[in-house]
């Protein structure tokens, strides 16, 4: 049995290596799409494209233009006396917020009255103009509190709460550091799920399985031994990647390297089985691709990839228990960010392995009367 397993191992991993473009494919792509990933998945706002419309032209609002442009998260790109001018900026999104200074400011901070600012952003993506919003809120509050010590002295006002955070885990709240680890385990998904769902239909394709049918090999080696090569791909995969992340991004990893691998295990279990099903509903590698990418959006979309599974109704919060890719996504996270060990991870791992066993067996039933 041993033997013809490794014959088929050799067999498939000739046929799948020996095209230069399915190599590139396999090893190349998901590098190059992490690094594109690394940079472009992020819901950090940096260098907000400003206009100032500064009809004052004091000391003070000259100081307030300098706390925006120092903050680190605005960009001034024009300076302009006409308020349609600007607006004019933001039709053709050359830029994203306007600050508008009226005239008399300096006057009012001078006498120790309200000065107000108009700070107009462009609201087509919520969630960004929300965040900009924020960051304008802070500048303004930073001169406010300026003027207030210039005033009084240094000393606190009385009643004043010193508030001082601290972010655990991500201690810079960069995105990057969230978003890479779950862009390995998408990655990694992909290419199990294409690379397993188009291999028996290639060889329907191809004309070699009825060729397999007559020899002496039996339906539980073919499986394996058309699965397994996949699975030191996923492996090799996670390698790749885990390395471009660490090095590359410096993305910290936390927890255990080893612990990681056997998550990768887990998942790779589901990940086979349902590629092995993929396949034996499908009759041209065409339509394997399609059911592929039928399959994985869905996944990628209920897995707290993008969006938090607490936002989503209660009942699919509970479907989301079925997807494979959201019990690794907290096993890769809680790897790499927290170091979180066995302990803590070990219902992912169940689920992973229950997950894994059912649709296997599922698949595995399939296949056998798909060939009957």
């Amino acid at each position: 049995m041993l033997r013809r397993i490794l014959h088929l191992l050799r067999k498939e991993f000739r046929q799948v290596l020996r095209d230069p473009r399915m190599r590139f494919v396999i090893f190349g792509v998901p590098i190059i799409q992490t690094l594109v990933f690394g940079y472009a998945v992020t819901m950090d706002v940096r260098n907000v494209h400003l206009a100032v419309v500064d009809m004052d032209a004091t000391p003070a609002s000259r100081a307030l233009v300098a706390a925006f442009d120092g903050s680190g998260y605005f960009r001034i790109v024009g300076h302009t006396q006409d308020s349609e001018e600007a607006s004019r900026w933001i039709d053709a999104v050359k830029v994203s917020a306007v600050l508008r200074i009226n005239p008399g400011y300096g006057a009012n901070i001078d006498g120790g009255r309200t000065a107000p600012v108009q700070f107009i952003v462009d609201g087509s993506d919520s969630n960004t103009a929300r965040l900009v919003v924020a960051y304008a809120q802070g500048a303004t509050a930073g001169v406010a509190t300026e003027i207030i010590n210039a005033r009084r002295g240094a000393a606190p006002m009385p009643g004043t709460v010193d508030l001082r955070s601290r972010a655990w885990f991500n201690e810079d709240l960069e995105s990057r550091n969230y978003f890479v680890p779950g862009v390995m385990a998408v990655l990694v998904m992909l290419v199990t799920l294409m690379l397993t769902g188009m291999a028996i239909v290639r060889e329907r394709e191809v004309g070699t399985m009825e060729q397999l049918a007559v020899t002496p090999i039996r339906p539980i080696e073919f499986i394996l031994g058309k699965c397994a090569p996949f699975a030191v791909i996923g492996f090799l995969d996670v390698i790749l990647v885990a390395a471009v992340g660490v090095f590359w991004f410096e993305i910290p990893i936390r927890g255990s390297f080893w612990l990681l691998l056997g998550g990768v295990a887990c998942f790779l279990m589901p990940c086979l089985g349902i590629g092995l099903f993929i396949s034996t509903v499908s009759s041209t590698q065409q339509q394997a691709m399609m059911t592929t990418f039928f399959f994985f959006f869905p996944a990628m979309l209920l897995s707290g990839f993008v969006y938090p599974i607490a936002n989503m109704p209660e009942a699919i919060q509970w479907l989301t228990h079925l997807n494979p890719l959201r019990h690794f996504l907290i096993i890769i996270r809680g790897v790499f960010l927290k170091g979180t060990g066995f302990e803590i991870l070990w219902p992912q791992f169940v689920s992973l392995v229950a997950l894994g066993v059912v649709v296997l067996a599922f698949s595995v039933a399939r296949f056998h009367r798909s060939r009957a």
